[in-house]
């Protein structure tokens, strides 16, 4: 991975959108924001605050959290720590 995120940030691939629900294909117009992902790089965590998320973590995040960008094809959000609501599993 060459992005490293700093500080108590967090790198993380949002799970695929929902492509079809009881056999009803949806629109990539309509499709609802993934709300989970998976963790695959973290910053060193601050002096205030320390780092628990590590790579390999499937985490849930608000809707609205993160910013999004593209990186070689492959779409990622990056959030601080804090913006994650829980770790599944």
């Amino acid at each position: 991975m060459n992005i490293k995120p700093l500080a108590d940030r967090v790198l993380v691939v949002p799970a695929a959108a929902e492509e079809k629900i009881g056999g009803i294909i949806i629109p990539d117009t309509a499709k609802e924001k993934p709300l989970h992902g998976k963790v695959v790089a973290v910053g060193n965590g601050t002096k205030d605050e320390q780092m628990v998320l590590k790579e390999g973590d499937e985490v849930l995040y608000g809707k609205y959290s993160g910013t999004e960008l593209e990186y070689q094809g492959e779409k990622y959000l990056i959030m601080r720590q804090s913006d994650v609501l829980a770790v599944l599993g």
